[in-house]
């Protein structure tokens, strides 16, 4: 079926839409966007409920728990779908093409949204949700007029995939995955990173740089390339923008960048991460952990502080001053506690009791960390470097406590690909649990490389690494091995969060 361009009106108002797939998070946080804006909305997804039926609930939307032709209405004027339905199978899609109404992809719609609005995408292999989520945090403390689409709940947004402070301007979430940015219309672009991802649609690193080059190139004269200095892959995308388009602004940030958003990383104090801003004169903080954060937040300062000029620019107004800005950022720094399933707190727990520890290193840490109870968290890293970054900020911002990661990964080609990343991925962690790799429906196992084959590897990095091919069968082991000021901590993009709540539930049962 071709597709129409501009099948999304400037005006919502009253306009109807039917999503598909309407429960998947980007989805759902277009939902918010579109429903903001004024739209008429329904949608349809599987029975199953998911953390974003919370979400459709606030906006009093009650999707269809089944795809069927009826639900597809005479007077709908446009479906979005989401890439996991196919227009020839999904029976909303079959119906929507006999009654000729207009489709959209989840990304094409997203793009023409970005084409009615003044648009910035935040993008790069990591960071790219927490990143967003700062930005629109930084936004509703600067009182900027915009729309923020971030690609999972954020606490300071309310508990909600979006921010809606006005429609001047509009930033999302891009992601790289079969180039679905380039669907985008971007006038400022955060990179936070570049590295060898997605290997089964990006054979090699130069395939998937090649994309946010070209992704660079769909800024306009004028526009803003917002890099991340630290980060090799970045700089070489920029020095290749710096050839290829040089009427694109480079803007570095990180702690070697030169200019206005050089970080200088500072101290680690009472649950408090303080860090400095070249273009501000103070001390920033923020309450979650890693340096990579740090960035990140460098990086949202970096795209709020050019968003609050360009909205002076076209008001014909003045800049805010530098304190008032300064405190603006310093109080939605300080606000930020970040996204769901990034180094997200699901419980703090009081540990039973357990026999003597026979380690020295780790008695001296749990005596230190006595009666602090275990706490359990949740993270979305299925990267090597994200995995490396996330639990060394972790040991950093909780020194004294033992961390027990267990981690599942994604994809075959992921982990076939990176395997020896993935092995030296967890050397900040004390104890190390795998599983069975979390396969993904775009691909089939060739054979090669497994769960065991990762778990293997890994021994050959990490002194205490156990093996469990299902998730819950670890269970008696990590309630045996946890003890009074562990983290406990699980990371990847399967479903291994399930031993998290199991957990949860059972230390629960013992306290009641």
């Amino acid at each position: 079926m071709s597709l129409e361009k501009n099948l999304l009106p400037q005006n919502l108002q009253g306009f109807k839409i039917h999503f598909v797939g309407i429960k998947g998070t980007g989805m759902a946080a277009l939902v918010e966007i579109c429903y903001a804006r004024g739209a008429v909305i329904t949608g349809s997804d599987v029975p199953e409920r998911f953390y974003t039926d919370a979400i459709l609930e606030k906006l009093n939307i009650k999707p269809f728990t089944s795809f069927s032709a009826q639900n597809v209405a005479d007077d709908v004027q446009l479906v979005i779908y989401s890439s996991a339905y196919k227009l020839d199978q999904n029976p909303d899609l079959i119906e929507a093409q006999k009654k000729n109404i207009p489709i959209l992809l989840y990304t094409q719609a997203l793009g023409e949204i970005s084409a009615l609005t003044y648009s910035c995408g935040v993008s790069g292999v990591h960071g790219k949700t927490t990143t967003t989520g700062l930005v629109g945090t930084l936004i509703k403390s600067l009182n900027l007029p915009a729309q923020v689409l971030a690609g999972s709940i954020i606490s300071s947004f309310d508990d909600k995939c979006t921010l809606n402070n006005g429609n001047d301007f509009f930033v999302a979430e891009t992601c790289e995955y079969q180039r679905h940015f380039m669907a985008f219309h971007p006038q400022k672009i955060i990179l936070t990173s570049v590295e060898s991802d997605h290997e089964d649609y990006y054979p090699t690193y130069e395939s998937i740089r090649d994309a946010f080059v070209d992704y660079a190139k769909l800024l306009p004269a004028g526009g803003q390339l917002i890099y991340c200095a630290d980060e090799a892959g970045a700089c070489e995308v920029a020095e290749i923008i710096e050839k290829q388009r040089p009427d694109v602004e480079l803007i570095p940030y990180g702690v070697t960048a030169k200019g206005d958003y050089q970080l200088t990383v500072g101290k680690i104090e009472d649950g408090k991460q303080y860090f400095r801003i070249a273009a501000f004169d103070g001390d920033f903080y923020l309450k979650v952990p890693g340096i990579h954060l740090l960035r990140n937040a460098t990086a949202a300062c970096a795209l709020a502080c050019e968003l609050l000029k360009t909205s002076a620019q076209q008001k014909a107004s003045a800049i805010p001053g530098m304190t008032e800005t300064f405190l603006c950022l310093k109080n939605g720094f300080a606000s930020f506690c970040g996204a769901k399933r990034r180094s997200e707190i699901i419980s703090m727990l009081k540990a039973p009791a357990k026999k003597a520890v026979q380690d020295e290193k780790i008695l001296q840490n749990l005596q230190n960390v006595k009666n602090k109870g275990i706490l359990v968290m949740d993270d979305y890293a299925h990267h090597p470097t994200a995995i490396k970054t996330t639990l060394e900020g972790l040991r950093l911002f909780y020194p004294d406590r033992r961390i027990i990661v267990d981690f599942m990964s994604h994809t075959y080609s992921r982990t076939a690909a990176l395997l020896d990343q993935f092995a030296a991925s967890f050397s900040a962690a004390d104890v190390v649990i795998l599983h069975k790799i979390y396969p993904s429906a775009r691909e089939k196992y060739d054979g090669t490389v497994n769960g065991k084959v990762l778990f293997e590897k890994t021994k050959e990095n990490h002194k205490n690494v156990v093996y469990y091919e299902e998730i819950l069968d670890a269970l008696p082991y990590v309630k045996e091995i946890l003890q009074d000021g562990d983290l406990f901590i699980t990371m990847g993009a399967g479903d291994n969060w399930k031993i998290g709540k199991a957990i949860v539930d059972d230390f629960e049962k013992l306290e009641n």
